[in-house]
């Protein structure tokens, strides 16, 4: 953990601040290890402070890396920067994606008015975009868990079972296999219903002929997982065939221009240029695909209005979609990290359409 810090310590000249609050509990853990639900962090060049209250003091004694000074505080953690935070003309930089209002208000009425503060611009979710072994060993066991939980899912069939009914079965296996949890809300979307990119699992059975689309990921030891699928429950019409093997091709097309180096922008261009090609464009609402780590949604995003490039350590979904209202959709969703050679598929689960009774 101490290098995060020290590599964020080096962001801090750059985006004009001495001294950076880290409030969001996500990056807090990211750079100290801290799994709670209260604590706050300080980093500077000569500054590794962390504070909770005493709910989580032990807790932070085995979590915390020892690179960090432990501070206990009562519960409104803000209230103890005073005691740290003073000298003539310190910018005390926080976390504007996270901070409200209010906490704003509060944190200018502690503080000396000589200390300025200064908004930053998710410098820790900057670090976040790439990572380490560690975090790539974390994610990869994550897909490994959920990949095998959704054969067990197909294994048992689909049609005859409600999508509520799929998706809690699909988390409870991933739950006896050692996940945390499921890393969102898992998808289990049969026939029209399956045009809603993000449609919530009812209490409707799957029946004969219905193309099911399938989103799920795990989380364990913080890091998620996430993959798609799109099922035929029995023989699927012609159609939908047709429409498979466009967002497979897109798909792959996709994953061909995923590389280091790559612009964010053109590598979703290259995946959406054969949907368009194929008449479907319209029907392409959504980004390619976005960072997967601690969240489920990070850095970076693949998307028509991405800014950047793809880094060597990057872990991206590509997830082209085709949605038909009143029909069905399709979407295929591979996660994988980004290399100089191109990218490492983590997902196991294969991509040809899967015929499920």
């Amino acid at each position: 953990m101490s290098h995060r810090a020290e590599r964020l310590a080096d962001l801090l000249p750059e985006a004009g601040v001495d001294l950076l609050l880290v409030t969001d509990l996500v990056n807090v853990r990211y750079l100290t290890g801290y799994t709670g639900s209260n604590g706050i962090v300080l980093i500077g060049p000569e500054v590794r402070q962390f504070v909770t209250d005493f709910r989580y003091v032990e807790q932070a004694a085995e979590e915390v890396d020892s690179s960090f000074e432990r501070r206990r505080a009562s519960l409104d953690l803000l209230g103890s920067l005073p005691e740290v935070v003073s000298g003539e003309g310190l910018r005390l930089g926080f976390e504007e994606d996270h901070v409200t209002v209010r906490q704003h208000a509060r944190l200018r009425e502690l503080l000396p008015d000589d200390v300025a503060l200064v908004p930053a611009h998710r410098l820790v979710e900057h670090l976040r975009a790439v990572k380490d072994a560690g975090e790539l060993g974390r994610i990869g066991a994550a897909a490994e868990l959920a990949d095998a939980a959704f054969s067990e899912l197909i294994t048992g069939g689909l049609i005859g079972r409600t999508e509520r009914e799929l998706a809690l079965s699909l988390e409870l296996s991933m739950r006896e296999r050692g996940a945390e949890r499921a890393s969102f809300v898992t998808i289990v979307a049969a026939a029209a219903h399956g045009a809603l990119p993000h449609a919530r699992p009812r209490n409707v059975p799957v029946a004969r002929g219905d193309l099911v689309v399938i989103d799920w990921g795990a989380q364990l030891d913080g890091y998620c997982s996430d993959c798609t699928r799109t099922v035929a429950a029995g023989d699927p019409p012609e159609d939908a065939t047709y429409i498979y093997d466009l967002v497979l091709d897109a798909q792959l097309t996709g994953l061909r221009a995923v590389k280091a180096g790559a612009g964010c922008r053109e590598v979703d261009a290259a995946a959406r240029a054969v949907i368009d090609a194929g008449g479907h464009g319209e029907h392409f609402g959504h980004g390619l695909g976005h960072g997967v780590g601690l969240d489920i949604h990070e850095a970076p995003r693949l998307s028509q209005r991405s800014d950047g490039e793809l880094q060597s350590g990057n872990v991206v979904t590509v997830e082209p979609g085709i949605y038909l209202p009143g029909a069905f959709g399709v979407r295929i969703e591979d996660l994988v990290v980004v290399s100089s050679q191109g990218c490492e598929i983590l997902t196991s689960v294969p991509k040809e359409l899967i015929i499920a009774g």
